[in-house]
């Protein structure tokens, strides 16, 4: 299986550098597995399509300002490190510009509380850097970071609020779980009203969701970990709902990759914290996610290809064809899809 197979033709005019408002105003395309009927709805049409006593699954986790800039210790050179992954309360795994240039043991000066060091250069480009802080790293990171909006954003964003989920809670991605920005309380509160369960889980997102790939053979592809942890009280919840014949949707790819990686062969989930490197890909057994909610992604990206695991290459391909014949935006402010 061929990395070009996942390729579609994407006009940069179509990648949304804005969200939509309100967040449910956004497009949604329906795709039905059993017919392969396509619909082109609105978002907050959802409602339609959930059914008592489905579980939808939705990821907590809170983008942290992981973007960082300053200067190498005793010259002008401009350095920006992006926060992947916390080690120890001090050490982090990132990625470094410019890479090439910093040394070990380099210092990088980011203001009065903040500096970093480089402490170990790993394989892809990650680094392992050790941060010098006076008072409380997250609330420096706070006044000292920026969000980590994906490169092919240019406008800036306004209001920072706009790149977190109405839910987001648990502070550690380097980036957002976008398949949820489309929720507001108001919808969330009547799927609720309706008999549907919302579940909570937590896949911190880091390097493993986004880094493209870089191999001709998908096969050899390999994802770098990141932290996911379902509770008991979801494990329960998803469990029931599987017994009771309900439906588990998984709100975007990272809730996909926490359930298939703490669910059992036999399609039950355990309560489980730990990371995961799970790649998902055509062949793939599904175990426990019924149906998904997406945006629409890079071609030759590992999430499209988790998409292909779940409904076929060539009709992911010609659905993303045809989300670019009717003008869906795309990425992470774009529009969303539902494959039920």
């Amino acid at each position: 299986m061929n990395t070009k197979d996942f390729y579609y033709d994407l006009p940069e005019e179509l990648i949304a550098q804005h969200p939509a408002e309100p967040r449910d105003s956004s497009r949604l395309m329906v795709y039905h597995r059993d017919t392969k009927n396509v619909e082109h709805r609105i978002f907050r049409d959802i409602t339609e399509y959930l059914r008592p006593g489905d579980a939808l699954v939705i990821n907590e986790t809170k983008v942290i300002p992981a973007r960082l800039f300053g200067k190498k210790v005793g010259t002008d050179r401009e350095v920006e490190f992006l926060l992947l992954n916390k080690l120890t309360q001090d050490t982090w795994q990132i990625l470094m510009r410019p890479g090439k240039k910093l040394k070990i043991g380099d210092r990088v000066y980011f203001g009065e509380k903040l500096t970093g060091e480089v402490l170990e250069k790993q394989a892809d480009g990650v680094t392992i850097a050790k941060f010098y802080f006076d008072g409380i790293f997250e609330t420096i990171l706070d006044e000292y970071g920026n969000m980590p909006l994906p490169p092919y954003i240019y406008e800036k964003l306004e209001d920072k609020t706009r790149y977190q989920t109405v839910y987001a809670k648990e502070q550690g991605s380097a980036a957002a779980p976008t398949a949820g920005l489309h929720f507001t309380p108001e919808l969330l509160e009547k799927i609720r009203a309706m008999g549907v369960k919302i579940v909570p889980i937590l896949l911190h997102v880091g390097l493993g969701t986004f880094r493209p790939v870089k191999v001709e053979d998908v096969e050899k592809h390999t994802m770098h970990s990141e932290y996911y942890s379902v509770s008991p009280e979801a494990a329960k919840a998803i469990n029931e709902t599987r017994t009771n014949g309900g439906r588990v949707i998984a709100v975007g790819t990272t809730s996909v990759r926490t359930l298939e990686s703490a669910s059992r062969d036999d399609g039950m989930l355990e309560a489980k914290s730990g990371d995961t490197s799970i790649f998902i890909y055509p062949g793939y057994r599904f175990k426990c996610v019924d149906c998904l909610i997406t945006n629409f992604h890079l071609p030759e990206s590992t999430l499209i290809m988790l998409v292909s695991a779940l409904i076929g290459r060539e009709e992911t391909l010609g659905l993303y064809k045809k989300a670019v014949e009717e003008k869906y935006r795309v990425f992470s402010f774009g529009d969303a899809m539902l494959v039920v």
